[in-house]
């Protein structure tokens, strides 16, 4: 119900667009959001928006990722510049009630995205 798309290989300060499409039956959708996970690490959060706009990063990433959506409120992207090494990792979108509660909510498939010369 959660279908990512978009990652890859890519060299140090570049960029790369991942999307998050929403299918199916999926309710009470009101934050979604990517994640991203490395082996033997947590999965840790990257960026959430809400059905309301408002967004929130990672310290890591701020100034240069950017989350969207598109008007129909079915699609995520996230937009990453200025990629480092230390962005290499699988991603994942969520969705779930409110940014509390996400993690609880609905997972997408993961996508590579490798930041390597």
């Amino acid at each position: 119900q959660l279908q990512a798309s978009g990652g890859g290989l890519v060299q140090p300060g570049g960029s790369l667009r991942l999307s998050c499409a929403v299918s199916g039956s999926i309710f009470s959708i009101n934050a979604m959001g990517w994640f991203r996970q490395v082996p033997g690490k947590q999965r840790e959060l990257v960026a959430t928006i809400t059905k309301g706009g408002s967004t929130n990063y990672a310290d890591s990433v701020k100034g240069r990722f950017t989350i969207s959506r598109d008007s129909a409120k079915t699609t995520v992207y996230l937009q990453m510049n200025s990629l480092k090494p230390e962005d290499t990792a699988v991603y994942y979108c969520n969705a779930g009630f409110s940014i509390s509660t996400m993690r609880n909510g609905y997972w997408g498939q993961g996508t590579q995205v490798t930041v390597s010369s």
